[in-house]
């Protein structure tokens, strides 16, 4: 069993497990029994902090996960968020009151539960008051219906606001070796605020495991595939930041990815990264990952083999990037 953390006053394994890819994004939903199969083998290690989202497949992803806890539901830190909307292909952002009651009922129905663990605002509507919005949250907290709030891809100045009105449990944001923006003031916001934080793509969405070598190799409907980093020189670029990566895990006896969840292990005690996988052998790979012990030289040497400044392209196409509060 991997070892225990705290975000805020929520005790959940030091390492989640991130449902998305299960649904959307990464490839074709070709395999749900395997799907299934890795959230019990999560819950088996300890992986217990499950995050999923109503936007994911659609609301496909929550259904899944609401069938593989059905029966295990005291086992299971439930995670899912609100906010992010397509409509006619484009991403919307919501916060108002209304919409975000309908959401968690929603997301209540298809989960197959009666309250969430942690619900977080994915995105932060600049259309609705952050005041709105979190007593809408603070209103569902006291009704029982969510246990602890959180807030995703979020400014420090947001944060503060959010947490005036009720208190924020967890930030859920990127943060790996190739993505370190929240390292200056929102990281130092939420220690001084008790909050946690939650890394997604902690593996930079697969890239430092060294298994992505080129876009094409891709499937056809891989989000990867338009994502900036992903494509042409920049991904050369990059390219040459995991085989650095690469030679240093060899060394230490590890893989590339689980180097590079160690060093995001490493940043705190506060630090719960959520990698994804609809895979056990890669859960189990990830999850190994905690056991690795990082002195402060091997520390030193990772970031000198992917320097912050040394990562090509930005993180987001512009049609996602502007809905990322700024």
């Amino acid at each position: 069993m991997i070892a225990k953390r705290k975000l805020g006053q929520l005790e959940v394994g030091a390492q989640g497990l991130g449902c998305m890819g299960m649904s959307q994004a990464y490839g074709v939903r070709d395999n749900d029994e395997e799907s299934i199969a890795t959230i019990h083998r999560a819950l088996e290690l300890g992986v217990d902090l499950l995050d999923t989202a109503n936007v994911y497949g659609a609301g496909a992803n929550e259904e899944l996960v609401g069938r593989a806890i059905a029966d295990r539901r005291d086992k299971v830190v439930l995670a899912t968020k609100f906010g992010i909307r397509f409509e006619g292909g484009e991403q919307r952002v919501r916060g108002d009151a209304a919409y975000v009651k309908k959401s968690c009922e929603e997301s209540l129905r298809r989960l197959g539960v009666d309250h969430i663990d942690l619900y977080y605002q994915h995105r932060v509507d600049r259309n609705t008051p952050i005041e709105e919005t979190w007593g809408a949250l603070a209103e569902l907290v006291a009704e029982g219906k969510v246990r602890y709030l959180g807030i995703s891809e979020a400014t420090a100045a947001t944060i503060r606001a959010a947490h005036a009105v009720h208190p924020v449990t967890a930030l859920q944001s990127e943060w790996s070796l190739w993505t370190r923006g929240i390292e200056d003031e929102i990281v130092p916001t939420c220690r001084e605020l008790g909050i946690g934080i939650v890394p997604f793509s902690p593996l930079g969405r697969g890239f430092l495991t060294g298994t992505v070598t080129s876009a094409e190799e891709l499937p056809e409907d891989d989000m990867r595939r338009g994502m900036p980093r992903f494509q042409g020189e920049n991904l050369d670029r990059n390219l040459a930041i995991v085989e650095a990566l690469r030679k240093l895990a060899a060394e230490k006896g590890v893989t590339a990815g689980q180097l590079a969840l160690a060093w995001v292990q490493h940043q705190g005690e506060d630090v719960v990264p959520i990698p994804g996988t609809k895979r056990r052998k890669y859960l189990e790979e990830n999850a190994a990952a905690t056991e690795i012990t990082l002195s402060e030289k091997d520390v030193a040497a990772i970031e000198a083999a992917a320097p912050s400044d040394a990562v090509a392209g930005a993180r987001y196409p512009e049609r996602f990037a502007r809905n990322v509060d700024k």
